[in-house]
């Protein structure tokens, strides 16, 4: 790697660490805002696969039914949480990947510390994000929707519930973002690597940000491809679990129930939908993401 250049940030410095969180929020928040109307119709057709018949049919059906605003239900809750779980999710990927590779196991395979780092990350960023994720999904999986705004929203489930109601489908949504992270972010690095390596023997440095940047939208998509298919089970669970578990009655017992209701095949209900979405989504995020750290002088991820 070429020296930096006088005045810029210092590579695994606590600015550098800020600059990632602040690109992660960049990242991932709107990103996932933009998407909301496709995850709205995904979440409705995970939890009940006979309401609408395709996706343009949904659209038409809920933009009649509610105008514009109720395609973008759910959007307050995405932005703030996706947000917050985008600075935690960026920003600590960074700091574990620096401590788990550069500091405690500098010889380590490169592909376990990206597992390692991108699970560590994600375990404290969902803690963020579990009670808006909450919120989100009760939203979009309620016709009509139980609550118009996040803040009505967060006052209805803590209301009947306590703050322990926002946080009753954390398991299940570590079940579903760990593992999803940690394909992301090292099907993205690895990704990365050898699409360098198909263009050839020049450093990274040599391609223009362009051209870099580029490299990370391509990896972008190819690593959400793979990590929407392996995490959607999961995701199917938790829309499930936010709409149809009972008070008092316990993770275990109502993820039973529900897949004894839709079996295995019903765990894949709306996988098309994610993988569109999800690809374009983790594409644009690292296209996001990179152009941003270019833009205050740092290099893109990947590829050194």
């Amino acid at each position: 790697m070429p020296p930096r250049p006088k005045g810029a940030i210092e590579l695994y410095s606590p600015t550098y660490f800020a600059a990632c969180t602040l690109g992660g929020i960049i990242a991932c928040g709107p990103t996932h805002t933009a998407v909301t109307p496709l995850d709205l119709v995904k979440c409705r057709r995970q939890v009940n696969d006979k309401l609408y018949k395709s996706n343009m049919q949904a659209w038409r059906k809920i933009f009649s039914e509610e105008g514009f605003r109720g395609i973008f239900t759910g959007w307050s809750p995405t932005y703030v949480g996706y947000s917050l779980q985008g600075a935690g999710k960026y920003g600590f990927y960074e700091v574990f990947k620096n401590l788990y590779g550069d500091r405690l196991f500098p010889d380590a395979n490169k592909t376990l510390i990206y597992l390692g780092a991108s699970a560590s990350a994600e375990f404290l960023a969902d803690l963020a994000l579990c009670p808006f994720e909450a919120i989100k999904v009760r939203m979009q999986t309620t016709v009509p929707p139980f609550a118009k705004t996040l803040r009505e929203g967060w006052t209805n489930v803590t209301r009947k519930e306590g703050i322990g109601g926002l946080y009753k489908g954390l398991y299940p949504l570590w079940g579903r973002q760990i593992p999803y992270t940690m394909v992301k972010f090292a099907s993205f690095e690895s990704a990365v690597n050898a699409i360098y390596h198909a263009m050839g023997t020049k450093p990274k440095e040599a391609y223009t940000t362009l051209q870099q940047t580029g490299v990370s939208f391509l990896a972008g998509y190819i690593a959400g491809v793979g990590c929407a298919a392996v995490s959607h089970p999961a995701d199917v669970m938790v829309s499930k679990l936010n709409a149809d578990r009972a008070p008092g009655e316990s993770a275990m017992k109502a993820v039973a129930r529900i897949y004894g209701n839709i079996g295995f095949r019903g765990l894949w209900n709306g996988l098309p939908v994610r993988i569109g979405m999800i690809g374009t989504l983790t594409a644009f995020q690292w296209l996001i993401y990179d152009s941003f750290k270019v833009s205050i002088g740092l290099p893109t991820t990947g590829g050194h």
